[in-house]
């Protein structure tokens, strides 16, 4: 069945295409999440269903991992290990902000679509 001209299997070809490119644009923790949410295929019963709680503590875990990454460079380099250099506590601390920003804009679009769903009639 055509959906105004365009293939069931085109939809499907530009989904991955877009998973794909906004795989390589995003922080490691949004990655892990897609992964984890886009290999969930609804049309396969066979397979094992990820709920949404197990992508979000995984996600979660990871921001926090690159939080504390952060911390001990920074922490390295205040002690004056001369293994860590200054571009590498910054590059990191900014990789740990970005992370944090996106789970913190993530969290905004689900508590804004909860409330939609809440103010909608039945």
């Amino acid at each position: 069945m055509s959906v105004g001209g365009i293939s069931p299997s085109q939809i499907d070809s530009m989904l991955a295409m877009l998973r794909n490119t906004a795989a390589q644009a995003s922080p490691p923790s949004v990655r892990a999440l897609s992964n984890v949410v886009g290999n969930i295929n609804p049309q396969d019963s066979g397979t094992a269903k990820v709920s949404f709680a197990d992508a979000l503590k995984t996600s979660l875990g990871q921001v926090n991992q690159v939080q504390e990454q952060a911390q001990q460079l920074g922490n390295q380099f205040a002690a004056g290990d001369d293994k860590v250099s200054l571009s590498d506590v910054m590059i990191s601390t900014q990789k740990a902000n970005i992370s944090l920003q996106t789970t913190v804009q993530v969290r905004n679009k689900v508590v804004a679509a909860y409330n939609d769903i809440m103010n909608m009639q039945v």
